[in-house]
């Protein structure tokens, strides 16, 4: 049950046999990390047909090492500009990458085995409380725009050590053909429910300017 379907020469029915457990699998798996991600359309297309297309590239290769430089040289230039996708996405791409690698080998079950019981350790895990502190407070971003006549070294601190538990200067950046300044700030707030407070307050002091408060990401370019 847990041998390679392959011989030494793949045969079609081999391959196809392949190709229907990837693809049924992956498409189940896929179905099932929707409810815990939240996954868009294309993303459960995508996932879904990972298993059958790593599974068909290693069938195709089947030890070739010629075949093999050739795929790693098509897969090479290949560039994705898509944005980063969050943990759970990457975690689910992992697995279906791998359960591939099995199914690319003709190990059947072994592929089947991998989605089906990774799939279910996922979803147990995310149900869990396990790592879930709820006390603990995210980092935000904090950008505020104030006019170029505003010395903004120390006008906030009062508002800072009122309402915020930690503040980090992040930065400064011109803005409208430089008559104004954006101030970026990493901050923890003592209170979230104290948030609109704190904007009202510093709403006075940048007269009434532009005021966002973001979650906090390590992005390449925080202003």
């Amino acid at each position: 049950m847990f041998d390679s379907i392959y011989s030494k020469a793949v045969t079609p029915g081999q391959f196809f046999i392949m190709a229907a457990a990837s693809l049924v699998s992956g498409i189940l798996f896929s179905w099932l990390v929707s409810f815990r991600i939240h996954a868009n359309r294309r993303f459960f297309i995508v996932s879904s047909i990972i298993p059958f297309v790593v599974g068909m590239v290693l069938t195709f290769v089947n030890g070739s090492i010629g075949a093999g430089i050739a795929f790693g040289g098509a897969f090479a230039l290949t560039r994705f500009r898509s944005a980063q996708g969050t943990s759970d996405e990457i975690a689910a791409v992992l697995i279906t990458m791998g359960s591939g690698v099995a199914f690319g080998m003709g190990y059947i079950a072994y592929g089947v085995l991998v989605l089906a019981g990774l799939g279910a350790i996922f979803l147990a895990l995310s149900a869990t409380k396990l790592f879930d502190h709820a006390s603990m407070q995210e980092d935000k971003m904090l950008r505020i725009t104030i006019p170029e006549s505003l010395d903004y070294a120390r006008v906030f601190d009062d508002t800072f050590t009122h309402y915020l538990k930690s503040v980090e200067n992040a930065g400064v950046k011109t803005t409208g053909m430089g008559s104004m300044f954006r101030l970026s700030f990493k901050i923890r707030m003592k209170n979230p429910a104290e948030e609109k407070e704190m904007i009202d307050e510093l709403r006075t002091k940048n007269g009434n300017l532009e005021i966002s408060i973001l979650p906090y990401v390590e992005p390449q370019n925080l202003l």
